[in-house]
């Protein structure tokens, strides 16, 4: 007869997660940040020398912030996932208390009038980073502890819709149009699989467009007019606001079929602006050429692809939604850079997962890879 299991250690398998990870999905984290470390470092050095006087500045700092990453992913891989239920709606009101906060403050840089970034020390985050992921979070509790309610406009919009709207309506008033879009576009993915109504996602996706126009039109987001003018035609004002965009171009197009060879970039002497953030893949196309370029979009398709294989393998709705939402915000945040870097779309600045210079968001996008991971254990689990 078998003996029951010690309390202690009931409690110690509800905390920790069991299983073998998905591999897979962790080799192509695990590629994706060594490309993109190496690109940071090939496409910084220049910039940071010139500078800062230290052309290992910008590498340093993300090597460390890595390697913190990675612990946190090992962490959040080892943990059951379904703790974090009880920190959706804490981590979703402190979120919306950090971005009223960051409205309250003066600009980071004097002349600007953007507010995205709160300052403690020698660290600066943008609190829309954890508004993204609380967001996922908290709409993922909700759908499956009330999936069968998703369909009443009630539930399904107004409630939801309004939680989406507190945010967007927040982040974009910093302005930060390129994280509004964003944070919409996956609230309104989390929405579809959750099961709304389809007639309210075409009324929900119009509505959306009518606000963002309301707000360029009215200058609540005075720069985005000025942005599509000059994506239209950045040779308008090719030493002002079409600059970036110019020099990006042409980086993509002097990198060819096979690229200049790593470190080989010439646009990165400071021509194109601080190339370590949200232009780093111009610098790796001008690098790597079109087949690098390549092989980084299909890593990035691989992670999404493997996303979704997880998702359909985890053991409820809970998780589910938390991969779709966590591995939906990677790719289609690495879709909209590349867009914006190729000029296809307007410059909104936004940066490259993995690739461009920000520690705190290095932190997040691991810490949100462990979590994948943790499910992937689960459903793992389930299986055998």
């Amino acid at each position: 007869m078998r003996k029951p299991e010690p309390k202690g250690n009931k409690e110690k398998s509800r905390l920790l997660a069991r299983g073998g990870v998905d591999i897979p999905f962790l080799s192509i984290v695990l590629v994706l940040l060594t490309i993109g470390l190496v690109m940071l470092f090939s496409a910084s050095y220049a910039y940071a020398d010139v500078v800062y006087g230290d052309s290992t500045r910008f590498i340093v700092r993300q090597a460390g912030f890595a390697a913190v990453g990675l612990v946190a992913m090992y962490v959040a891989s080892r943990l059951n996932y379904q703790v974090l239920r009880a920190a959706a709606w804490p981590l979703y009101i402190f979120s919306i208390v950090l971005l009223v906060v960051v409205l309250c403050l003066p600009p980071l840089q004097e002349g600007f009038d953007f507010k995205r970034w709160i300052v403690i020390g020698p660290i600066n985050f943008q609190p829309s980073e954890i508004a993204k992921f609380s967001l996922i979070l908290l709409f993922s509790s909700l759908i499956s502890l009330n999936y069968k309610k998703m369909q009443t406009f009630r539930f399904g919009i107004l409630v939801f819709g309004g939680l989406l709207g507190a945010v967007c309506a927040l982040v974009v008033v910093e302005p930060h149009l390129s994280a509004t879009v964003l944070i919409f576009t996956i609230g309104l993915v989390l929405m579809i699989v959750g099961g709304i109504k389809i007639r309210w996602v075409v009324a929900g996706g119009l509505g959306g467009v009518g606000l963002a126009a309301v707000a360029i039109l009215t200058g609540i987001v005075s720069y985005g007019s000025s942005r599509i003018q000059y994506w239209l035609d950045p040779w308008a004002a090719p030493r002002a606001e079409g600059y970036q965009t110019i020099q990006s171009l042409l980086a993509v197009g002097s990198g060819g079929f096979i690229g200049r060879g790593l470190g080989n970039s010439s646009q990165k002497y400071l021509w194109v602006p601080e190339p370590q953030n949200d232009f780093i893949f111009s610098i790796v196309c001008e690098e790597l050429g079109f087949v690098g370029a390549a092989i980084i979009v299909i890593l990035f398709g691989l992670l999404v692809w493997r996303g979704f294989v997880i998702a359909m393998r985890s053991p409820d709705k809970f998780g589910c939604l938390l991969v779709i939402g966590l591995t939906f915000q990677v790719g289609l945040q690495a879709a909209l850079n590349m867009l914006v870097v190729t000029n296809t779309i307007p410059n909104t600045g936004i940066s490259l997962p993995f690739f461009s210079y920000g520690g705190t968001a290095l932190l997040m996008q691991l810490g949100q890879m462990g979590i994948i991971l943790s499910i992937s254990r689960a459903g793992r689990t389930q299986k055998t």
